[in-house]
């Protein structure tokens, strides 16, 4: 792994500050009704993405997940404008707007969604890893689900065949207490997710999802050992959200004290108390940041706002080219 140096913590200051302010403006915007649909928000997990980045190679590395997906593909290079865009359904988005909030995806920069079905994401990260074997590719697949997706059976069937296998693959539970509105100890009978790797013999284990520094230790470590022929990992990050499953959740089944001790350990602020700390950077270069931050998620929502709404025709370009089917004739 690369060593996690003063520039490091201050590209993951600003990149979890600009992944939290993007996703707050959302809610924002949501309330507004300019985001329609649902709206999954990743607050208070941004260490999963920050250090699991730093531990990948982006050049050929591959990510897939469920549908709190805005920020994971930012984190690969996907320009913010046309994630912002995409939310709002218009034509700039990553998937001229037909996708919307659980499905954004850029095969250009390996980001393979944003899916809606629960656990769908699952067998498709594994079948990506399976693809990179059979070609020799030489990159290794991140497949994250949250911590409700473990009860679902094609995760034990993708478990089985990724060790049968031995694929290069990175399974990765965003554990975050709740699921949809249930705690974990409510639907399982073991509370430690990382034990389910045991029954495939597995190389798994819990990590501490609100330090990037542990994050980006433990997953370098797994996808060293994908890359090197040893197969697939599971591991269980331990994090938190700060807002509900969705922007529709009263959040009745935790309390308000629960939250706010949980943000005594925020991601953001134990990162920038290390930059503070060790005097990498000063009180006015942690403001310019911070300016450039707000200016970059201002400009994120201009260029949303001004962007056009798909042209109706796009609703059939999207979905048939056949050449023996005359009765639509429309052509992207």
């Amino acid at each position: 792994m690369e060593k996690i140096t003063k520039e490091v913590y201050l590209k993951w200051y600003e990149d979890m500050l600009f992944w939290r302010k993007f996703e707050d403006k959302l809610a924002a915007v949501y309330i507004q009704q300019k985001v329609r649909g649902f709206l999954h928000l990743y607050n208070g997990q941004e260490a999963v993405l920050a250090g699991a980045l730093h531990a990948m190679d982006l050049t050929k590395d591959r990510m897939i997940t469920a549908y709190r997906n805005h920020v994971q593909p930012i984190g690969m290079g996907v320009d913010p404008k046309k994630v912002m865009a995409e939310l709002y359904g218009k034509v700039t988005g990553t998937s001229k707007g037909m996708g919307g909030s659980m499905h954004i995806f850029s095969k250009e920069h390996r980001f393979y969604g944003g899916h809606g079905i629960v656990g769908g994401q699952i067998p498709l990260g594994a079948g990506l890893a399976f693809a990179d074997k059979y070609f020799k590719r030489d990159a290794v697949t991140l497949c994250y689900m949250g911590d409700g997706a473990v009860r679902q059976g094609s995760l034990h069937e993708s478990f089985n065949l990724a060790m049968l296998w031995q694929l290069p693959v990175v399974f990765v539970c965003e554990n975050n207490g709740y699921a949809m509105g249930t705690s974990v100890a409510r639907t399982s009978h073991s509370t430690e997710i990382w034990k389910l790797g045991l029954g495939y013999e597995m190389p798994c284990g819990p990590v501490d999802g609100m330090d990037p520094v542990t994050v980006a230790k433990e997953m370098s470590k797994a996808i060293e050992r994908a890359r090197s022929g040893g197969g697939p990992t599971f591991l269980e990050m331990k994090t938190y959200r700060y807002r509900g499953h969705s922007m529709s959740d009263a959040q009745h089944y935790r309390t308000k004290e629960e939250v706010e001790e949980y943000k005594k350990i925020d991601p953001i602020s134990q990162v920038l108390a290390t930059i503070k700390e060790n005097k990498y950077a000063t009180d006015a270069q942690i403001k310019e940041i911070d300016t450039r931050v707000k200016k970059l998620v201002s400009e994120c929502e201009k260029f949303a706002e001004e962007s056009d709404y798909p042209p109706i025709n796009q609703l059939y370009d999207m979905v048939y080219d056949q050449e023996d089917y005359p009765f639509v004739q429309h052509k992207i």
